[in-house]
């Protein structure tokens, strides 16, 4: 059975779409730790990082530094922190979460609370950053 994350990438479910290319795609967290927290995923379905070969590592933090950068200059915020756990859904996901303390990494926080209007203009803001 597809990944909810492959669910998003075959268009089965919406997204909240920062950037896309035809190996990757990153779009906001629907459960954000912090305004600006987004996803970023190969489109070919390998469930442990580790697992993807030495060109998609690479390619894929290439790939997430650009949505960083995209996100830095629309979310106020020390920088961008890096997270992969991986065991919530099963395909390889980096978390990019705007911080001004480590602390706000964690994912025993409260959650931010959006509204979809929040959500898409923020999309709108970031994705206008984005240079593939």
């Amino acid at each position: 059975m597809p990944s909810i994350f492959t669910r998003i990438i075959n268009g089965e479910i919406p997204c909240y779409k920062i950037a896309e290319n035809d190996d990757f795609i990153s779009f906001l967290d629907i459960n954000p730790l912090k305004k600006g927290h987004a996803l970023v995923i190969p489109k070919i379905e390998i469930d442990y990082i580790f697992d993807n070969s030495d060109e998609t590592l690479s390619k894929i933090m290439v790939f997430a530094k650009k949505v960083a950068k995209a996100i830095e200059k629309e979310v106020e915020c020390k920088r961008i922190g890096i997270v992969v756990v991986g065991l919530e859904v099963p395909h390889t996901h980096i978390h990019l979460v705007p911080i001004d303390d480590e602390k706000e990494l964690s994912f025993s926080n409260e959650r931010v609370k959006m509204s979809p209007e929040e959500f898409g203009l923020l999309t709108k803001q970031i994705s206008r950053h984005i240079n593939l």
